[in-house]
């Protein structure tokens, strides 16, 4: 037994997860009110080791939001902006497409695509851009697999909001419009938009926005379709701990139902440019313990992720040890967080991350959208075929 459990308040908690059983909210809650982080961080990387093993994962991915105008003013965000607004800005698809192929040339496997809810775009635009996007693969098929490994190019595109937006605009089932969309070549949504459930939370930072029902409802119908997904939590802000675990007791019974979620990705609030008065970021400690906490409550997820751009590269890291088993991408270009103050680069290399994956005692192992493996790399960065391949 590890020397941090052995003599902690928590070792109960740690024989329960140790015996394969679930945890309570108020299990929950308590290792989030628990100052222990060592037991914690050391009870959640049991429960990564034995779900995962030793691998941890990164993406090829590049984030191209289309634009940021948006209808809504949610008070958390410092991303949206208005149509009088200098700074806002519109992708027509065929910037879209050159963006996308700039990034086929460094490799990605992923576009990870996300913008506001645009007041004028019809939903045509968004079927078009899609159909254009995924006809990138047949250039990657005539070029000798441009990703590699005969890798197609995968699309993760919209958040429940922006689906439910479109179901608007097509003026069809939020059903019939996933359809058209997963027919035009969509291949998974993106988690984002969950910021924190509980209704008097929703509506003191994102006032307006879907509520949590119609969140989870546009994921159980893309599940339902065969679709999967990832998923968030926005942590950090106004929010009680309990809040979190609410949070968190949704996605879990969901993922129960559904078994449709393929990873989950606690976003650290980031403070500045936006109308939340919060002075203070989430702290080291309490993203630690975020991320142990999401390991060890959601026990029907596999994947955890640490994002880097909330937590810097160098926390992320670290985080491999408190149950995170993934890094999230390489990224190259990110507007929303950094929008609102990170500090992060705009992108990583393959081989930065490798090493922090290296560094922390797991094996890095590329990954595509749904967390299958793309490439195991050796646990020894002195291998010749390892240093050949970060060099390409």
């Amino acid at each position: 037994m590890n020397f941090a459990i052995q003599h902690s308040a928590l070792r109960d908690l740690h024989d329960k997860v140790v015996a394969g059983e679930r945890l309570s909210d108020a299990d929950a809650l308590r290792l989030f009110e628990s100052k222990d982080i060592n037991a914690v961080g050391a009870i959640a990387d049991f429960a990564r080791q034995r779900k995962v093993g030793n691998r941890a994962s990164y993406i090829l991915n590049r984030y191209i939001n289309y634009s940021n105008y948006c209808i809504l003013s949610c008070q958390f965000c410092s991303f949206a902006r208005k149509k009088r607004d200098a700074d806002g800005f519109e992708l027509t698809i065929e910037q879209m497409v050159q963006k996308a192929r700039e990034a086929l040339a460094l490799g990605i496997t992923e576009l990870h695509i996300v913008g506001g809810l645009h007041p004028s775009l019809p939903f045509s635009y968004y079927v078009d851009m899609l159909k254009a996007l995924s006809a990138l693969n047949s250039e990657i098929g005539n070029r000798q697999s441009a990703i590699g490994n005969g890798q197609r190019l995968q699309l993760k595109c919209f958040t429940a909001i922006e689906v439910l937006h479109l179901a608007w605009l097509a003026k069809k089932s939020v059903e019939q419009t996933l359809i058209e969309l997963k027919t035009a070549g969509l291949d998974s949504l993106t988690g984002g938009g969950a910021e924190i459930f509980r209704k008097e939370v929703r509506s003191a930072i994102a006032k307006g926005k879907e509520s949590a029902e119609e969140y989870l409802d546009v994921h159980r119908t893309w599940h339902r379709l065969g679709g999967r997904s990832t998923c968030t939590m926005l942590f950090g802000h106004v929010e009680k701990l309990e809040d979190r675990v609410h949070h968190l007791s949704l996605l879990r019974a969901l993922q129960d139902e559904t078994h449709g979620f393929t990873g989950f990705v606690p976003l650290p609030y980031q403070p500045e440019n936006n109308d939340i008065p919060v002075r203070v970021p989430p702290t080291g400690f309490d993203q630690l313990r975020t991320i142990a906490v999401s390991r060890l409550y959601l026990d029907n997820f596999d994947h955890i992720t640490a994002y880097w751009v909330g937590m810097g590269l160098k926390l992320a890291q670290v985080a491999l040890s408190y149950g995170a088993d993934d890094l999230h991408g390489t990224i190259v270009e990110e507007h929303i967080f950094h929008m609102a103050g990170a500090k992060s680069p705009q992108l990583q290399t393959e081989a930065e991350m490798v090493k922090a994956i290296r560094e922390a005692g797991r094996i890095p192992v590329q990954r595509d959208t749904f967390y299958e493996a793309v490439k195991v790399w050796s646990s020894d960065s002195k291998s010749e075929t390892d240093r050949m391949a970060v060099k390409a």
